[in-house]
């Protein structure tokens, strides 16, 4: 496969100006002529970018170098754990829990955070080793480019963009309903009903809109003071979910248990697939490799610590609520705040309310900063126009990505409802997590130019069938809602691919500073368990999933490809062009000015 070359003097380093060479700056853009030659190109440059991997060196030199500035690095294990813990701990189990409670598991919900739970770590793993080797700001997306390719990356870059903007967008509609509670109001109450748009965006939220204006402004001011911001909000929200468990097993009632699983193991595993929503943000933590001082010591420990925290504190909370209300009883919009009014403790709700507004405006911090890292490194290798990479000197941060795409999630959450936006981020991130475990597997059992082809194929073959039985179970489990056959055949292949894997084919690189304990189980099992959740998510959100990755593809035909193609050139005939000098120069003879190289 070719490796991508990535050097960065040959791409002007811009101020902050709205040109077309801001946006657009590669040739096959510079005329119609240019454009018309290009889209007539377009089967042999896929062709070129489908079996093109970038190297690690590449994306952690030439191509963060693109940004112009570089982002600062003041970020410890410490900073990095309470990002991870005000990243995920929001919406999700404020408003998620009731909601799944009520309609789908029951009090079993909490054995629906551990699966979901279990799945987000095995990804936290594959993440944390990708991290600690690539430290870049593009996260996933630079991991799957260096392993996967091009193509494969760009299709994961689009779901993680997607991920961000409706994540952002549901818990900006979320801090509204809580807002709404603080004030003794229902959450329409401060929303718009244009009644002539469809029932599922019809309720306008201008207060959700209002919140990513503030979380902008925090966002672009400097990673360590939203940091130091994330610290003492997120100290507050531990203490009102201490608050939360303590009190709400005081107020107790163990007849509300009695019927555990009203909705049997099925029930559990469809809201497992949703509450996953309420694991979405360790990813961001992820993207600040960048900014971290010592990235090999801090992120394991930041990223981990983070989740088991997180875990036991989803799970502490669920039993809480379940225990003190009939699970026919939780209200769907603010479950804790009601549930404390309905045990006579009508006071309480005004903590948890407050509570839970700090946890989701750090939620909305820690996304921005995320996400925004995210499109700059995107934009970095032009998949997206290069003037979202700009990095502002003074602050040291994406000021360009960072407005893009909060004012996307502002217009998002002004029209979506919730229960929408949930469903559908729930199958973007299963997918990127799944896809982010396949890498991990090619990064440990592949490597260009030393695998054996016999090894290679032998790879292959167990990974087809990795991916083959982990889909079979989790179409069996979606169709067939009491068989059991299935399974007898489907686990038992995933189970023996992963020990032909294990024994067959010897692992082509070791990890350098960190790796993933017990490979290839461990990334197995997360491909398996992410492909099973999807198996329980309702044929709408697919619909919705295809119809967004249709939009990618359009894209990425008529503009993604060709600038990446023009950028890779570019920069692979320019470090020719200097590779030639430097020898020309080290035989002692001076390169005629007017002498031109080709690769």
């Amino acid at each position: 496969m070719a490796s991508e070359q990535g050097g960065g003097e040959g791409l002007r380093q811009r101020g902050c100006s709205c040109t077309k060479e801001d946006f657009l700056p590669e040739e096959s853009f510079q005329s119609m002529g240019n454009y018309l030659k290009a889209l007539k190109e377009t089967p042999s440059r896929f062709l070129d970018r489908i079996t093109t991997r970038s190297l690690d060196t590449d994306e952690i030199n030439e191509i963060k170098a693109r940004s112009g500035h570089e982002m600062k690095k003041t970020l410890t294990w410490w900073d990095l754990m309470w990002f991870g813990i005000g990243a995920v701990i929001g919406s999700g189990i404020f408003v998620l829990t009731g909601l799944e409670a009520r309609e789908t598991s029951g009090p079993a919900v909490v054995l629906s955070y551990v699966v979901s739970g279990v799945s987000a770590m095995l990804s936290v793993f594959c993440y944390t080793e990708f991290a600690v080797e690539i430290p870049v700001a593009g996260g996933s997306f630079a991991y799957l480019r260096v392993e996967l390719g091009d193509f494969m990356a760009f299709i994961a870059a689009g779901n993680i963009i997607l991920e961000y903007v409706v994540g952002g967008a549901a818990v900006a509609r979320s801090w509204t309903s809580y807002f709404a509670t603080l004030l003794n109001h229902k959450p329409d109450d401060f929303r718009i009903v244009a009644h002539r748009l469809g029932e599922d965006y019809s309720h306008l939220d201008p207060i959700a809109v209002g919140v990513c204006a503030i979380i902008c402004v925090l966002a672009v001011l400097g990673t360590k003071g939203s940091s130091r911001f994330n610290y003492i909000a997120s100290i507050i929200h531990m203490v009102v979910i201490l608050f939360v468990v303590i009190a709400g097993f005081t107020k107790a009632d163990v007849k509300n248990y009695q019927d555990f699983t009203p909705y049997g193991v099925r029930g559990v595993f469809k809201s497992a697939a949703v509450l996953f929503f309420a694991y979405i943000g360790f990813d961001a933590v992820s993207t600040m490799a960048e900014e971290t001082k010592n990235p090999g010591r801090d992120i394991p420990i930041g990223l981990v610590g983070s989740m088991v925290v997180t875990t036991v504190c989803y799970c502490l909370m669920a039993v809480a609520l379940c225990l003190m209300q009939p699970y026919s009883q939780i209200d769907p919009d603010a479950p804790f705040s009601v549930a404390f009014s309905d045990v006579g403790w009508d006071w309480a709700k005004y903590i948890v309310a407050f509570g839970a507004l700090k946890g989701m405006t750090t939620v909305l911090l820690v996304g921005a900063i995320g996400q925004a890292r995210y499109m700059t490194h995107i934009a970095r290798t032009h998949m997206m126009p290069p003037w979202l990479a700009q990095v502002n000197a003074k602050t040291g941060t994406p000021i360009n990505a960072t407005v893009v795409m909060l004012s996307a999630t502002a217009l998002i959450a002004f029209f979506t409802k919730l229960k929408i936006l949930a469903d559908l981020l729930s199958v973007s991130t299963l997918f990127i997590f799944m896809v982010v475990a396949v890498a991990l597997l090619v990064r440990r059992y592949y490597v260009t130019g030393e695998t054996s082809s016999s090894d290679r194929n032998k790879f292959l073959v167990f990974l087809g069938l990795i991916l083959a039985s982990s889909t079979a179970t989790a179409l069996y489990w979606a169709l067939e809602e009491d068989g059991w056959i299935g399974y007898c055949i489907t686990v038992p292949i995933w189970f023996l691919s992963t020990v032909g894997m294990k024994f067959l084919v010897p692992q082509a690189r070791a990890p350098k500073v960190w790796g993933v304990p017990l490979v290839p189980w461990l990334p197995s099992a997360s491909i398996a368990i992410n492909i099973f959740l999807l198996g329980s998510i309702d044929s709408k959100s697919f619909i919705r999933f295809a119809i967004w990755t249709g939009i990618l593809l359009i894209y990425y035909v008529l503009f993604g490809l060709h600038a990446t193609y023009d950028t890779a050139k570019a920069t692979l005939k320019e470090k020719n062009q200097k590779i030639m000098l430097q020898k020309v120069e080290e035989g002692g003879v001076v390169a005629d000015k007017s002498t031109t190289l080709d690769p």
